[in-house]
């Protein structure tokens, strides 16, 4: 990573997620440098001109441009989001193929300009494409990682909120495992405020069980209902991104749900898979370890097992 103060970020994709993720940096005012890079360039400068055209109404400064990949060498996040884009019916698993060729591209390309900062990953499916860039990249396993769960835990605590009538930020709960079909919720490990979750659904009437599953559910599949919609899922995501970029420039040490690379834990080991993880201006400061019980050991035992069959069947 470099030495100077300026935050600078290099945006590989210019596409519905790349470009919420950049207008949100621009209103949040999230880096000091931010470089689109696209395999349209002529879209990537069109892109660049139009969030110029909003700094007099921005909370800072920002240098905005379309650039190549020897913008990478001394920046200090690399974030891709350039990848085929999930159709109707079509899995986030079912991506695989496609991506991972793109990601490895990507990644090379990125790494001939000696980088040496974060690699931030959000193509789908992410914990695989994360793994896929780790693998190619030959970065320090703190410096990759993917958005994981950050954004299903993120329409968790929406849905709990509007459930409970609490505010969003008083809500404590998790989704892990792979963002995708088989994530599910640390119940067990939630809290409103520093109450248990389960707690509180126990003393009032008016609260379920029951509801629970029906919240998991629309968690889950959040994404296949926006799709259906409005063809693709974005706003969300972009959001998502720049608080993890803002994490990493604030040296918050904030921990986030992201796809970050477990080692020994409830026996899987070297995957990449949304955890809980604290976030500083290194990268992955630590991966917080969990005391599930059993039944969430076997949802996570059996997420992992997904993934890792995929990695295995591609010989990575």
């Amino acid at each position: 990573m470099k030495c100077d103060d300026t935050r600078k970020v290099v945006l590989v994709g210019t596409g519905f997620v790349g470009m919420s993720y950049a207008y949100a940096l621009l209103n949040q005012g999230g880096c000091d440098e931010l470089v689109l890079i696209d395999i349209n360039k002529e879209k990537a400068e069109g892109e660049a001109m139009d969030l110029n055209h909003g700094l007099a109404f921005a909370p800072r400064d920002m240098k905005i441009y379309a650039g190549d990949y020897d913008s990478c060498q001394d920046a200090d996040i690399v974030v891709v989001t350039a990848g085929a884009a999930q159709k109707e019916d079509e899995t986030r698993l079912d991506l695989l193929n496609k991506n991972s060729k793109i990601i490895k591209s990507i990644v090379e390309s990125v790494m001939k300009q000696n980088f040496d900062g974060i690699l931030l990953i959000t193509t789908n499916p992410v914990d695989i494409m994360t793994y896929v860039a780790y693998k190619t990249s030959n970065l320090e396993i703190r410096q990759v990682f993917g958005s994981g769960t950050s954004l299903d835990s993120a329409r968790l605590r929406y849905l709990l909120s509007n459930y409970l009538n609490i505010h969003s930020k008083n809500i404590h709960a998790y989704i892990i495992g792979e963002h995708g079909d088989s994530e599910f919720p640390l119940w067990s490990n939630a809290y409103v405020s520093i109450k248990p979750l389960l707690d509180v659904i126990n003393e009032h009437e008016k609260f379920k069980y029951e509801d629970l599953e029906k919240i998991y559910v629309d968690v889950r599949d959040a994404a296949y209902k926006i799709i259906e919609r409005k063809n693709s899922t974005y706003y969300g995501i972009g959001m998502a991104l720049c608080h993890i970029t803002k994490a990493i420039f604030n040296d918050s040490n904030m921990i986030i749900p992201v796809s970050s690379y477990v080692e020994k834990y409830y026996d899987v080991d070297k995957l990449y898979i949304g955890m809980p993880a604290i976030i500083n201006r290194q990268g992955i400061r630590e991966v917080v370890k969990i005391n599930m019980n059993t039944e969430a050991q076997e949802k996570f035992k059996k997420s992992a097992t997904i993934l890792q069959n995929l990695i295995n069947d591609m010989k990575i």
